[in-house]
């Protein structure tokens, strides 16, 4: 199997000969963590009801999981620099797997807590096949073409989106009649389902023999380069800031989506409301394939600063509440999300030769934002209303512009 990933002549060749089955492979794992992601937006409103808490608090959903991203993900870059990404992305999926599969008996604890833990556990094995699956994708092909790689990968992340509120709003909401038991019993089969999905695939990558890549572990920094010789590239804490704040502003959106809608629009209930969201991440992954398509003709940043503007101006009509012209807004900025995380990323660890995997974990710890936007979006609600909550991504907004005209700049370290 070849490990040559350079390009010759003008051609865009997206994945080197002889790694397309592990890109597929790796791909999958997109498609993993995205339907895990996007069923926190069901649980979130679902809790609220449950149990009466405040939207604010009810931002302890997203907390739990995007706070196991903060601390797991130095540990995650460790454990790919020690023994590399195959066996990476199997303690990643192992760990999924445990926290899905806890989700038997929080529906017997029945306590609000015990649901934090089990996804506190899920994303602990998130954040390392995060760790693994991006860079691990941006290398699979020519440099010329990473950012459009790690787009067309991401776009199988958007399925997972569309596939978790649509399930989770029948088994969730539908299952919701009757006692407070069924009510938390009700979120165990969508989790079953993944953590039988997750453990065989855990297993398909222990029988799959996949390139182990080493990206430039013999440049100037090679694979011992410190974490404090990241801050001396300016690109790069850029990207950490931008990424945080990517994350915070897509986690708020969708987090308090439901609550948008019925609020704005009362002739929609709980599960219509959630089918919207699962509509609204349709948008999203057309936008990925269409993203890892315009990024043939179009450069990444550029993309990413035109989609950016675009979202500032859309958080406006949202924040307005208009009704349907609000939830087209709405639609429009999911389209416009589609390729910021990836974009960003690969932009991010663009030439940081044996720093990658480390620069990696680094990006993948901002997804901690994700853990703060939303309880700030559900303070600005309990005291005024849900659609000025959506304040906060439009400054997360203004600030990616700043990255994709002038932050993603590869600048010479001195």
């Amino acid at each position: 199997m070849t490990n040559d990933l350079t390009v010759s002549g003008n051609r865009k060749k997206l994945v080197t000969a002889g790694f397309l089955v592990p890109f597929i492979l790796v791909t999958s794992l997109f498609f993993l963590w995205g339907f895990a992601h996007s069923l926190l937006d069901v649980l979130n409103k679902h809790f609220q009801e449950i149990l009466g808490i405040t939207r604010a608090k009810s931002g302890w959903v997203q907390a739990s999981l995007y706070g196991g991203y903060f601390v797991m993900a130095i540990p995650a870059g460790l454990i790919m620099s020690r023994f590399g990404y195959k066996k990476g992305i199997i303690f990643g999926l192992i760990l999924y797997a445990i926290g899905a599969f806890l989700f038997i008996p929080a529906a017997q604890v029945q306590t609000f807590g015990f649901t934090l833990l089990c996804l506190f556990v899920i994303a602990c094995g998130l954040t390392c096949l995060e760790t693994a699956a991006n860079p691990f994708s941006t290398v699979l092909g020519p440099k010329a073409t990473s950012e459009q790689r790690l787009n067309l990968s991401q776009s199988f992340n958007g399925l997972g989106w569309i596939m978790g509120p649509f399930i989770g709003g029948m088994l969730i909401f539908g299952g919701t009649n009757g006692s407070e038991t069924n009510k938390f019993a009700s979120m165990t089969l969508p989790y079953m389902i993944i953590g039988t999905m997750v453990l065989l695939v855990a297993i398909l990558f222990m029988f799959t023999r996949l390139p182990e890549i080493h990206e430039g572990e013999h440049d100037e920094h090679g694979d011992k380069g410190r974490y404090r010789d990241l801050l001396k590239v300016p690109h790069f804490k850029f990207a950490v800031a931008t990424q945080f704040l990517y994350v915070a502003a897509q986690t708020g959106i969708n987090s308090f989506f439901i609550n948008y809608v019925t609020e704005t629009m009362p002739q929609f209930g709980n599960e219509k409301a959630a089918f919207l969201l699962s509509l609204g991440f349709v948008f999203f992954m057309v936008g990925r394939f269409s993203g890892s398509v315009l990024m043939s003709w179009f450069k990444p940043n550029q993309m990413l600063a035109l989609y950016a503007v675009i979202n500032v101006l859309a958080m406006v009509f949202v924040i307005l509440g208009l009704g349907w012209l609000s939830l087209i807004a709405l639609y429009l900025t999911y389209f416009c999300m589609s390729i910021m995380f990836p974009t960003i990323f690969a932009l991010g660890i663009k030439d940081l030769g044996g720093l990658t995997k480390k620069g990696s974990s680094f990006l993948i710890m901002t997804i901690v934002g994700g853990a703060i936007c939303p309880m700030f979006m559900g303070w600005i609600a309990d005291v005024s209303n849900m659609a000025l909550g959506f304040i906060v991504p439009l400054f997360c907004f203004g600030f990616i512009v700043f990255f994709g005209l002038k932050g993603y700049k590869v600048k010479s370290i001195n």
